[in-house]
């Protein structure tokens, strides 16, 4: 495999460390700083919301400079994004901590395009492998991101988890220096076809609606389940520790299947995978009805990382055969600002349903979500039961 998508694993790695940190202890950060304790969320919110404002620009932008520089660019950002929001926790400030995770949500709107960068440093039989690699870095992100939440805690006396955003901001440089060192060609578009593909020509690809679809709603599924966790297990008086130990599993179920998802995908079949995405969802939110113990907890969110896994891998995939290389700025924009304004409608409102109407609610609230995944893929399965075989971006 091309060092390159090692080098682009490690970053994914580093942000995903970040996000996990987030994940673990914003919503217990707004809840000291808010005015309100239904605003909890709204710091994550933020932050998914401005990935989701970000993501096109970055892409058009990467396709004008390069990959590599325009990562460069959102790790200064990310870095700025890592000490605005330390300095709101020891200022006690709750709009200047949302500030910092808006800087940080810019960043991802930057990052969330590592796995793309990854198709392009390999050959065309490899692609699934690569953009697993690279996700499969996220498992370093489970072991470090909620254990510096619990490591730092007490970092700052009078200011939780003030310390741990300040180790976020190390990170941010730390994937500086790796980007240095990363290598992805630079291909501008041969032809003036990019700027005449119109949205309205690729939305009616089917094939790539399904994955758009699948990304999108497979994504807002696990981020309104999984930004709900902290506050349900708080609401349910479990500790700190016990809800780092789940989170810390969750993201090991959303990232370390990533090590043999893509042998899995070229062994089993593109759409079987995800499939069997779409499936251990439902088991998530039946194990989540069932009861509020620990252990309910940490299998219900392990389900839904792996699930996640399989859909957001597949979906990623099986969107790399539906556009033309002069597309693809366009075709990954428009997937990756789909996926996030799911994700931020879900982070909004996990806050909500979790605090007015509790924990049945908001896994009742994601059913309706992945019953529409399960009846595209299997409409994709009936019409193109092998798509990576096919010339999608063609005939589809």
């Amino acid at each position: 495999m091309n060092k390159n998508v090692w080098l682009l694993a490690a970053c994914q790695s580093l942000m995903m460390t970040n996000n996990a940190l987030l994940v673990t202890t914003s919503a217990l950060v707004g809840v000291s700083l808010a005015s309100n304790a239904a605003y909890a969320t709204l710091p994550l919110a933020l932050q998914f919301m401005s990935t989701m404002v970000a993501s096109i620009p970055a892409s058009l932008l990467m396709g004008r400079v390069g990959r590599r520089t325009g990562f460069l660019f959102a790790s200064l950002i990310g870095l700025a994004g890592g000490a605005v929001a330390t300095i709101g926790i020891i200022q006690g400030s709750f709009w200047l901590f949302c500030l910092g995770t808006i800087l940080i949500g810019i960043f991802n709107g930057f990052g969330i395009y590592y796995r793309f960068a990854a198709v392009d440093v390999v050959t065309e039989s490899m692609k699934s492998r690569a953009i697993s690699y690279v996700m499969a870095g996220g498992v370093i992100a489970a072991i470090l991101g909620p254990n510096i939440a619990s490591w730092t805690d007490g970092s700052f006396e009078a200011t939780p988890f003030a310390g741990s955003y300040l180790v976020a901001t190390g990170l941010y440089v730390l994937t500086m220096i790796i980007l240095l060192f990363t290598r992805v060609p630079h291909q501008r578009p041969v032809s003036s076809e990019q700027t005449k593909t119109r949205v309205s020509d690729m939305i009616r690809r089917p094939v790539f609606v399904v994955a758009v679809i699948c990304g999108m709603l497979g994504y807002a599924v696990m981020s309104l389940v999984m930004t709900a966790t902290p506050l349900a297990m708080s609401h349910d008086h479990h500790s700190l520790s016990d809800t780092s130990f789940v989170i810390q599993w969750h993201v090991l179920g959303m990232f370390a299947p990533s090590f043999v998802t893509g042998y899995l995908i070229s062994r089993v079949g593109l759409i079987n995978i995800m499939l069997a995405g779409a499936v251990l969802l439902v088991m998530a939110v039946m194990v989540n009805l069932l009861g509020l113990s620990l252990w309910h907890y940490w299998f219900a969110l392990l389900c839904l990382g792996i699930g996640w896994n399989f859909l957001f891998i597949g979906a990623t995939d099986l969107l790399t055969y539906t556009y033309s290389e002069n597309e693809k700025s366009k075709a990954q924009a428009i997937n990756d600002f789909s996926v996030f304004s799911a994700v931020t409608a879900a982070a909004l409102t996990a806050g909500y349903l979790q605090n007015v109407f509790g924990w049945q609610m908001v896994n009742l609230g994601v059913t309706p979500l992945i019953a529409i995944i399960l009846l595209a893929l299997l409409w994709l399965k009936r019409t193109h039961p092998a798509p990576e075989s096919q010339q999608i971006s063609v005939s589809a």
